[in-house]
């Protein structure tokens, strides 16, 4: 029978009175307070009461209690005595609970609700713990994107979580990529768009955490170091823009017959790699400023040893070089000004490569410094490599480029690195 009809209901529930007697917007506010015990799966007895109620809620709690009305600054009803009246009325024989929930919907315990979300949200997660015991490289990460709720707050839901795990498993099996290829054109050919991996995007952000362990990159932040992460996995973002310069470099065809004309090459990040030098030499300088490799090139020409130019902070670029030319078994030697910018970009150098120093130390600072410095400024910055360095500056309060010490540079490179 339909409980909308007016009489009562095969349950005998009478939803036309009900409706009269319970079913009113002036008393909404007990039918939440009934749900919400209901929920809690808590009993529906004792008062509960309600502050500043206006005339028209007060004149429906004593319609449905048959009292006579009250005053005062609260409205107080015992769920028991409301239970006592549906029941002995026959407005609803099986008590206030099956009222509220015919007035309102079937009620769910929160209890309920919670392990089915819970178990929502365990099931969303098994395309991980496939892939990790797949690949036991990606085992630890699993396990934290899971326990640090990067996953939820990425999707905010179980349904979204599913489709989000699902395009980063599908993503990692494809991953690193051999050879290198566009970030978009995979994400196209992978996801089936080739915006699936931009910036912000949350399949993006869960992908890129993934590969910091499964290639080993270290953790940072910024543009150029999501190029980088990215890049580590061949995955190449914007392959042409990042570059870097070099002088005296061999091992392809273009870098062999540059090096014999002694002009400086420049290296796209697609460039190295697709075809990344085939040979390394035993040892390789690096410089901050191109003034260093211009004079080098002035001086040298096609007899410059091995010289790479960062132009300022290390591009993706230079550092997938420079990582080259390491894992191959180059030793490399960094020179960069001294100041407190310079610090920094040697400091960000060194957590991505090794490198020795090339007249970069306290000593060589203090050497240079005495008629060649300008004034010191900027906030300060450490020097992993020669802690006594930072300490040098901070108490000399003078800046020496790279420029100002040309000729000693120029001079190292006709022998060997010490």
């Amino acid at each position: 029978m339909d409980m909308s009809s007016g009489g009562p209901t095969s349950a005998g529930l009478d939803r036309a009175r009900l409706d009269r007697l319970l079913g009113g917007p002036e008393l909404g506010w007990l039918r939440d307070r009934v749900r919400r015990r209901l929920e809690r799966d808590e009993p529906l007895t004792g008062p509960i009461s309600l502050t500043g109620p206006s005339p028209a809620q007060r004149a429906a709690v004593e319609r449905l209690l048959g009292r006579p009305p009250g005053t005062g600054r609260t409205l107080t009803v015992r769920l028991d005595a409301v239970d006592a009246v549906l029941r002995h009325s026959g407005v609803s024989p099986d008590g206030l609970a099956t009222a509220v929930a015919a007035l309102t919907s079937p009620v769910a315990l929160l209890s309920d609700v919670r392990d089915r979300e819970a178990r929502a949200w365990d099931d969303s997660y098994v395309p991980l713990r496939t892939l990790a015991a797949q690949r036991p490289e990606l085992a630890v990460w699993s396990a934290k994107v899971r326990a640090d709720g990067l996953v939820r707050r990425l999707a905010g839901t179980p349904d979204t979580a599913r489709d989000l795990v699902a395009d980063t498993v599908t993503a990692l099996r494809e991953l690193p990529a051999a050879p290198a290829v566009s970030l978009p054109a995979f994400a196209a050919r992978v996801l089936g768009s080739a915006h699936a991996l931009d910036d912000g995007k949350p399949p993006a952000t869960l992908v890129l955490s993934a590969i910091r362990a499964l290639t080993g990159f270290p953790d940072g932040s910024g543009t150029e170091w999501r190029r980088e992460a990215w890049a580590s996995a061949g995955l190449l973002r914007d392959d042409l823009s990042s570059t870097v310069l070099t002088l005296g470099m061999r091992g392809t065809p273009a870098l062999d017959w540059l090096a014999e004309t002694g002009e400086p090459a420049v290296l796209t990040l697609r460039q190295l790699h697709r075809r990344p030098p085939m040979t390394a030499p035993a040892a390789v300088r690096i410089c901050e400023n191109p003034a260093v490799l211009s004079a080098a090139a002035d001086t040298y020409g096609s007899a410059c040893p091995p010289l790479v130019c960062l132009q300022g902070q290390p591009s993706a670029a230079a550092v997938t070089l420079l990582r080259h030319l390491h894992h191959q078994g180059a030793t490399l030697h960094y020179h960069g000004d001294f100041d407190w910018g310079g610090l920094r970009i040697a400091s960000s150098l060194l957590r991505r490569v090794p490198w020795h120093p090339w007249r970069f130390t306290a000593a060589d600072y203090r050497a240079a410094a005495p008629g060649t410095g300008t004034p010191l400024i900027g906030t300060p910055a450490e020097s992993p490599w020669d802690p006594e360095l930072a300490l040098s500056l901070a108490a000399l309060g003078v800046r020496v480029e790279e420029e100002a010490v040309l000729d000693e540079l120029t001079s190292d490179l006709s022998r060997p690195p010490e």
